[in-house]
């Protein structure tokens, strides 16, 4: 209970500020977001509205701002374009049960895969496109916009030296908005993105065949938007976590984005995700609280309803001068000057996760080339061995040391450290210091056993750790018996 009022009373004032500030800026990136899935901009607006006000109940991290993401429309191009609108509503709701199911599979315990510098080169590819996407909105209509957003910037930096009362970004937004409507300024706005209509979603099924047909066609989808939302959610919470010095469920999380993907869906909303940008604005404007994101939600949908004609006012170079923020506040620039100090295989796998991102514009990809790569790192570092050998004052007995973990990508080179053709009578292979973790090593073993024995020379096997000896006895007798 006194997790309950602390997630939902505990920052009233802090949460509704910062819920108005996510809200303002959620619009624009909601109507980008459905141009670039070929939709009407209502479908993302809606979608930005219906699941931040469900997170705020069924999620897993307060505080953590939900919505209709970029990463998301770009999935949806191909199946809108080749069967049409409802098909996405659809798929959306196919996404939401799949990462229903994920959640009670318990998938977020596979976060911790994902290396730290991983994790840096995600948050620091993300700054930068946050920043590469205000481009477009500063260029093509001179030293105005510029200058808007130069003040807007300076507003949010400075305004918090004169009162903390009010988010510096909620004013900045207020202040720089209202001076572009009273000097009749000429510059792209919020209403050039696309119509609002000031309507409220209504509950609707997708009108598509229910049959198996339309399952082949969605189901590719839906599962690629599966594994995109989850993977950005659970990131993005991983992040806040840290920003705000506080633990989240990860798994209620992830069936908490489920439901508010399947009422999407069908409310004639698309799927959507966790939104570091906004969840960093959310933070920094003073939300912490489940409130936040309820008061975004809901204050979205108001703001058009009721505040359109106004909402359509707002100069995107004032929410682009937000956005950059938002890039600077995200940007890891203690990651930087640790570049050179980090391990070389860590400060790689950051650089390439930064520019797989960058370049394909697909936050899964960047993080999956990240993890195969710090993945093939680890096996490099552990796949060395080293063999040693002592011989005895007889001249008989040859004893072998094996040291490190004998596997599939360690065995390849160990026969090489062997010498077959001695003249002695037995041998001894002491494994008191390695372990056996695969059929390659018990089989590369096998083949050493062999070639001694081919040769007349007796092998003897010590030091078999009990794990290693229960995994030889499953696969191999020959090995064990000696």
């Amino acid at each position: 209970m006194n997790t309950l009022k602390a997630d939902w009373f505990g920052n009233i004032k802090g949460d509704m500020l910062a819920g108005i500030v996510v809200a303002l800026a959620l619009i624009p990136e909601a109507i980008a977001f459905s141009i670039i899935a070929g939709v009407d901009p209502m479908v993302g607006l809606y979608a930005s509205f219906i699941i931040p006000v469900l997170i705020a109940f069924v999620g897993g991290r307060p505080g953590m701002i939900s919505a209709a993401t970029g990463a998301m429309a770009l999935l949806f191009i191909d199946l809108v374009a080749q069967h049409g609108l409802e098909y996405l509503f659809a798929a959306t709701i196919l996404t939401g049960i799949l990462q229903i199911v994920f959640g009670y599979l318990k998938i977020a315990r596979y976060m911790k895969f994902i290396p730290r510098s991983v994790m840096v080169g995600f948050v620091n590819a993300l700054a930068i496109l946050i920043f590469t996407s205000q481009i477009p909105h500063l260029t093509g209509q001179g030293w105005v916009v510029w200058g808007l957003a130069a003040v807007t910037l300076a507003i949010i930096y400075l305004f918090p030296y004169l009162s903390k009362a009010i988010p510096s970004t909620l004013t900045a937004i207020i202040v720089v908005t209202a001076f572009s409507m009273a000097a009749g300024l000429n510059v792209f706005t919020v209403g050039d993105m696309g119509n609002l209509e000031q309507t409220l979603p209504v509950f609707l099924l997708p009108q598509v065949p229910f049959s198996y047909e339309t399952l082949t066609i969605i189901f590719p989808y839906a599962l690629a938007l599966t594994v995109v939302g989850l993977l950005e959610s659970l990131l993005t919470a991983a992040i806040v976590d840290d920003m705000t010095d506080t633990d989240s469920n990860k798994n209620r999380e992830s069936r908490g984005q489920g439901i508010a993907n399947i009422v999407a869906g069908c409310f004639g909303g698309m799927a959507g995700c966790a939104m570091i940008g906004q969840s960093v604005i959310n933070v920094k404007s003073g939300g912490k609280g489940r409130l936040s994101a309820l008061t975004a939600g809901v204050v979205l949908i108001l703001l058009i309803i009721l505040l359109g004609n106004i909402v359509v006012q707002i100069p995107m170079a004032v929410l682009a001068g937000v956005m950059i923020m938002v890039s600077i506040s995200t940007f890891d620039w203690n990651s930087i000057r640790t570049l050179f100090i980090v391990p070389g295989t860590d400060a790689i796998v950051m650089v390439v996760t930064v520019i797989v991102v960058v370049v394909t514009h697909d936050l899964s990809k960047g993080v999956f080339a990240g993890i195969l790569l710090s993945a093939i790192f680890f096996v490099s570092k552990i796949s060395k061995i080293s063999i040693e050998s002592k011989l005895d004052d007889k001249k008989e007995k040859r004893t072998y040391f094996i040291k490190g973990q004998l596997f599939f990508a360690s065995v390849t080179d160990s026969i090489a450290g062997f010498d077959f053709k001695e003249d002695i009578k037995e041998v001894e292979i002491d494994l008191t210091h390695a372990h056996i973790w695969d059929d390659s090593a018990v089989e590369a073993m096998e083949k050493i056993i062999a070639k001694f024995e081919e040769n007349g020379i007796i092998v003897e096997i010590s030091g078999l750790n009990e794990a290693s000896a229960l995994l030889v006895e499953k696969l191999r007798h020959k090995l064990s018996s000696h």
